[in-house]
């Protein structure tokens, strides 16, 4: 891949554009960015996560079971997990060459509005094929939308502050998991207005994403793109707005412009197979198939384990909830570390604490214990969530982000397609612990692959990282 020619007079180049912007001070203006890309990313959680908070509300109406009949059968909750990440795949695999083809901006906007038609549908569905039909759907929208913001946030940050705004985005978005189980809590067990509980959780979070679209209004196009793309005049026109809003908060003249970096050309698919992209695309493949069993192992089926150690289903749903509120803790921790410690390290950290937290989970039924190690299970997992989300942004150059994210990516939701049933089978015929078991196993290959072929990025200029 060689370097981009598109210039304006004065040296204007695709390199310019990128060292303007790390060289700005992390003022109110760019972190009014973040926060509102995470407020986005917030609606993105809560559809993607009440999956296991509204499932005994899906077994109560009758239109699910809670096993499945066979390994793939299609009206047990394993395939309402199944047909979301189904659809994930399709919008991170197939669909994340948009955001590289049409604009961060567009691309966002537009996925969002697809993923909220989708769920308000489901909401009014009464049948396993069509509540999953349309889950699949919505899933299309929202894996879009999830390469999207990475690669978004990534983009508009300072180099400084990376590690830190995908803590934001993560800390805010979290939100939505504890929001999601009270909700659940409060409105699974009950029919409001006619309607069964479960169908108020998924339309509330429709009607919240709406009003999500209209406040992102305010959000620039990517000025990195844009360069990327030869369009270099509208990349100057909002570095140089951004510039002055910066300046003025910042009460001086802003840093110097550090000498810039060469910018890739536009790039295609193969070029995620050449060094020194080849060996990061094999390592963030292994790590998504793995992390997901993790994640979504325990993320998705709280209330399904907590019962499975003889805990009642309204007690379950309401420690599920306790639980869910050390969701957006570790993201909050990360607004403290997110740029002191190497992502890698801290990626490595986390998948030990899951395996000891999980593992000493499937051995207690003490009430208490379990909700602690459960606190200690959502930790782990959403402080290895926001690292992994800024590192695998940052392992590849603006010509390719989008499509080589949404291709690594699209590996975990494949992974959560089969894991969901997988979980379901070894929960049926071993229990909690033959769960945690599998768990641990999948973890241990996490911290291999990040540990023995991850490359250092904290602090480092993303054109830089490319190299």
């Amino acid at each position: 891949m060689g370097t981009t020619n598109s210039t304006l007079e004065g040296g204007l180049d695709a390199g310019s554009i990128s060292a303007r912007l790390d060289r700005l001070p992390p003022t109110r203006t760019i972190w009014r960015l973040v926060v509102l890309l995470s407020l986005g990313f917030f609606f993105e959680l809560y559809d993607l996560l009440y999956s296991g908070y509204v499932a005994p509300g899906l077994v109560k109406s009758g239109i699910l079971s809670t096993t499945t009949h066979g390994l793939f059968g299609t009206t047990g909750v394993a395939s309402f997990i199944a047909a979301l990440f189904a659809g994930l795949f399709i919008g991170t695999a197939a669909c994340g060459f948009l955001a590289d083809k049409f604009g961060r901006r567009s691309v966002f906007t537009y996925s969002l509005l697809w993923y909220v038609t989708a769920n308000v549908v489901m909401a009014f569905q009464h049948t396993a094929g069509g509540l999953n039909f349309w889950r699949f759907l919505a899933g299309v929208g929202i894996g879009v939308e999830l390469v999207t913001i990475g690669t978004y946030i990534s983009e508009l940050v300072p180099k400084q502050i990376r590690g830190r705004a995908f803590a934001c985005e993560q800390a805010i978005g979290f939100i939505a998991v504890p929001v999601a189980a009270f909700l659940s809590y409060l409105l699974v067990p009950r029919i409001v207005f006619g309607l069964e509980g479960w169908r108020w959780v998924v339309l509330i979070g429709a009607h919240g994403a709406v009003f999500i679209w209209w406040i992102r209004r305010a959000l620039p196009e990517s000025p990195r793109w844009l360069a990327q793309q030869g369009r270099l005049e509208e990349a100057n026109r909002i570095m140089s707005d951004l510039e002055a809003k910066v300046r003025r908060e910042y009460g001086r003249e802003l840093p110097p412009v550090a000498l810039p970096e060469p910018v890739a050309p536009n790039g295609s698919f193969r070029d995620m197979w050449v060094p020194p992209y080849r060996q990061r695309t094999i390592m963030m493949t292994i790590f998504n198939v793995f992390q997901t069993v993790g994640f979504y192992g325990f993320a998705n089926w709280v209330p399904t384990l907590l019962i499975k150690q003889g805990i009642t289903v309204t007690s379950s749903l309401m420690y599920s909830t306790v639980i869910a509120l050390a969701a957006p803790v570790g993201p909050i921790i990360g607004l403290f570390i997110g740029d002191r410690y190497e992502r890698k390290s801290v990626i490595v950290a986390m998948a030990a604490l899951i395996i000891v937290c999980g593992l000493w989970f499937s051995q207690t039924t003490a009430p208490l214990l379990l909700i602690c190690l459960g606190v200690g299970l959502t930790l782990g997992s959403n402080i290895m969530s926001y690292s992994f989300h800024a590192y695998q942004t940052e392992l590849f150059p603006t010509s390719i982000r989008a499509r080589a994210v949404g291709f690594v990516y699209s590996w975990s939701r494949f992974s959560a397609i089969f894991t969901s049933f997988v979980i379901a089978a070894v929960l049926q015929g071993l229990g909690t612990s033959g769960v945690f078991a599998f768990i641990a196993g999948a973890m241990l290959i996490v911290m291999l692959a990040i540990g023995l072929m991850g490359p250092r990025t904290k602090g480092i200029e993303l054109e830089k990282i490319s190299h």
